[in-house]
């Protein structure tokens, strides 16, 4: 059976090969909505805290021999202590401050962490391990997937729509919004807002080298590896509406599986099409799909 002249499988294959790429989008550009949506900052350094979560995760197998289980735990954690350091000692200096300041700080950072890990570890990439739990392969008719990418796409879910139910169901989600619309009305309830702020950035943070992780088995483990899906991220929010969480997940997963298909139909827009589709929304509706004005 063919579709549009293509052969069927050939489509349904590359359309799960691109909602494997679409939930490290979803779960990255979760990440940058969080902490936009928040806390008003574009933050161009995550891209590298992806690409630290990754090298925590080698580093600590290669060197502790830690599993991959309480890597997927522990790796977070270490890149999002990091990111409330950052927060506290860069960042809140400048929330008053257009948000071009925070672009260019972060965008700093990012440069000065892939220097560091390219000074440490080379620039070459390095193997991750798919976990023995985790290999094999499904045969799904018209592919055989991978059992560790299909991991992939249940734990991005998983972790992305209870990121949003968090956000936006629950009194602690709603303290979280509060606090960014009225930060003495919040005070004034006893709330420690900084302490709160500083804890949000950690865990967008971490939902970044979470998805780094993830991506370890898949490909290979660099300094430039943040710096090659983050301009991509951007897009996605931007698609999606920057500070929408609901968004981010939604055109992160679609924008995937766009993206492999295109590569069936016209592999050679395949690079671009996320961002003709991002010029297009922009147009039409400059705030994004899932944005307020």
């Amino acid at each position: 059976m063919t579709v549009f002249g293509y052969p069927l499988p050939a489509i349904l294959g590359q359309l799960m090969l691109g909602l494997v790429n679409g939930s490290f989008y979803a779960l990255l550009s979760l990440g940058l909505a969080v902490i936009f949506g928040l806390l008003r900052v574009v933050n161009f350094a995550h891209g590298a805290f992806y690409m630290l979560g990754a090298f925590a995760a080698y580093v600590g197998l290669t060197s502790f021999g830690i599993s991959y289980w309480w890597l997927l735990l522990l790796a977070p954690l270490a890149v999002g202590v990091l990111g409330l350091i950052m927060e506290r000692l860069l960042l809140q200096h400048i929330y008053r401050l257009d948000p071009l300041y925070g672009l260019l700080l972060t965008f700093g950072v990012a440069l000065i962490a892939e220097g560091v890990m390219r000074d440490r570890f080379g620039s070459s990439g390095n193997s991750f391990p798919v976990p023995e739990a985790l290999q094999g392969a499904f045969n799904l008719g018209f592919m055989v997937l991978p059992i560790y990418r299909a991991w992939v796409i249940l734990a991005s879910l998983v972790v992305c729509f209870g990121t949003w139910f968090v956000i936006e169901r629950t009194r602690l989600g709603a303290t979280l919004r509060a606090g960014t619309e009225n930060v003495r009305l919040v005070q004034a309830f006893g709330i420690n807002v900084p302490m709160m702020v500083m804890l949000t950035y950690g865990a967008g943070v971490a939902l970044a080298a979470f998805a780094g992780v993830l991506a370890a088995p898949v490909i290979q483990v660099a300094p430039l590896m943040g710096s090659s899906i983050v301009i991509v991220v951007f897009a996605v929010v931007v698609i999606g509406g920057m500070g929408s969480i609901f968004g981010a997940i939604v055109s992160g997963l679609t924008l995937g599986m766009i993206e492999g298909l295109t590569k069936v139909v016209y592999p050679e827009a395949s690079n671009i099409v996320v961002f003709i589709i991002m010029a297009v929304v922009l147009i039409w509706r400059p705030a994004g799909l899932f944005g307020r004005e």
